[in-house]
């Protein structure tokens, strides 16, 4: 619904904003200052022509390090066009954003595109992830993403991990990073800083 009545827009500057001050924010603190946060932007919101100068503009304004933002986009708004793409994400990597694409494997991405995009992070749909310890097929797929994205030279993390079984399967495939709720369901920032704070390791 946001989508489709251009509210997406108001908040998903609101949330680059959030990001951009939450970094400024953890950029002090020695526990924190290495972390990286990622964004989700729309489609909507990405194909905007001012898309470069509204993210260039927050980062110039905070005054935060640029390689701490990590923008993550979908396979289907990259390829609704893919020129424009880029573009796009080249200029933003030229001031140091970092770029993820998200739910790969549930598009329809050709792979001599996926060279052309400047992307630093590939990460697997939790939809692959959910069976891979009972389904061959799913397994297959998680391992061929990881090697590919490791031939790529990306790094590779899975989504949606619940239990130690793809705990151990992600592992021994060597899956760079991995996200779900056997480690932590959402927390707000100043509970992550607190957990870092007590050394857990994020």
């Amino acid at each position: 619904m946001a989508e489709e009545s251009g509210l997406i827009l108001p908040i998903g500057q609101w949330v680059l904003e959030s990001v951009c001050r939450q970094i400024k924010l953890w950029e002090s603190d020695p526990l924190t200052s290495d972390l990286i946060i990622s964004a989700n932007v729309s489609a909507r919101q990405f194909r905007q022509s001012s898309f470069i100068s509204m993210v260039a503009g927050l980062i110039k304004q905070t005054g935060i390090n640029p390689s701490r933002l990590k923008i993550e986009l979908t396979e289907s708004v990259v390829l609704d066009d893919v020129d424009d793409a880029v573009f796009k994400m080249h200029a933003l990597k030229d001031i140091g954003v970092q770029f993820s694409m998200d739910d790969f494997g549930t598009g329809y991405s050709s792979l001599s595109y996926l060279k052309r995009f400047p992307i630093d992070t590939l990460k697997i749909d939790q939809s692959f992830v959910r069976d891979i310890t009972t389904d061959s097929n799913d397994a297959s797929i998680v391992t061929a993403i990881i090697a590919m994205g490791h031939g790529l030279g990306l790094k590779v993390i899975a989504e949606g991990v619940e239990s130690q079984g793809q705990l151990a399967f992600l592992r021994n495939q060597a899956c760079d990073g991995m996200q779900g709720f056997l480690f932590s369901r959402p927390l707000p920032a100043a509970e992550i800083a607190r957990l870092l704070q007590a050394g857990k390791k994020l």
